[in-house]
């Protein structure tokens, strides 16, 4: 079983607050630079690993694009540590010039008697039912080659490629595992939280091409699973701009994250 830091490939530099990572291809999108949800979840995973505490709260402002190839410089900022809670913040860059910021909120458990949840897992087909979640073949490797993805509730690629008119689909969900990667972090959950940006595609009708602008996790609690269930709702599509959430199930139901995203929309050209 590999853990975050291995799965990113990064580096301690001298101390635990300074990391260093390349941007292999399978850390990418097919378009050839750091998928959204890796840059997050390295992130996360140094943080943790300088602050021996669990993410509570984390949110990434995309910057730049770091190509398949770059050299990232990853420098942990702890701003205020408290008994529970240390509020921190780490700055990716490349060549000196700044990637991504991920500001987060760190700590461990409380005491309150109280665990609730007031949502529900939506009700779909176990990961073994459902279809694999097919894209175009891409010349090169990148991330979507390191995860395992069924479509759990939705329309395929191949159909909203297609050129058909769907009606809106604001709701959707994907089952997502990392093979040999079964160990609960913020950083896998960064990564399949990403996931919401294909989810507009579902929401319009129409094979859309979608941008993170920012991506925020907010983890409820950690627990074992093979598989993730992504709950995606896009709530608007105005002006270019969409914006919605994705509630990340374990298989037993348990509510693991909730994350929020806002991306920038262009259609796919064909």
């Amino acid at each position: 079983m590999t853990d975050a830091l291995h799965f990113f490939g990064l580096e301690s530099m001298d101390d635990d607050h300074h990391w260093r990572m390349e941007v292999v291809p399978e850390l990418t999108t097919p378009g050839h630079f750091l998928f959204g949800g890796c840059g997050l979840g390295a992130g996360l995973a140094a943080l943790e690993a300088a602050t021996g505490r669990q993410t509570v709260w984390a949110t990434a402002q995309y910057l730049s694009f770091a190509p398949t190839g770059a050299v990232l410089d990853l420098d942990v900022l702890v701003a205020a540590a408290g008994k529970r809670v240390s509020q921190a913040r780490v700055v990716v860059r490349s060549d000196d010039k700044e990637i991504l910021t991920v500001n987060a909120a760190v700590g461990s458990p409380g005491t309150l008697d109280v665990d609730q949840v007031w949502v529900d897992p939506p009700d779909v087909p176990r990961p073994e039912e459902c279809p694999p979640r097919r894209l175009p073949d891409y010349d090169l490797p990148s991330i979507f080659d390191r995860i395992d993805v069924r479509l759990a509730h939705g329309r395929t690629f191949e159909e909203l490629r297609s050129g058909a008119a769907f009606a809106p689909l604001p709701s959707s969900a994907l089952w997502a595992k990392v093979p040999g990667h079964l160990d609960p972090s913020a950083a896998t959950l960064a990564i399949f939280a990403d996931y919401l940006t294909g989810a507009v595609s579902q929401s319009v009708g129409r094979s859309v091409m979608s941008r993170s602008l920012d991506n925020t996790l907010r983890v409820v609690q950690l627990e074992t699973t093979e598989w993730v269930l992504c709950e995606n709702r896009i709530h608007s599509v105005v002006g270019g701009h969409a914006e919605g959430n994705v509630f990340l199930w374990s298989e037993r139901g348990t509510l693991l994250a909730v994350a929020s995203q806002s991306m920038s929309v262009r259609l796919w050209e064909q």
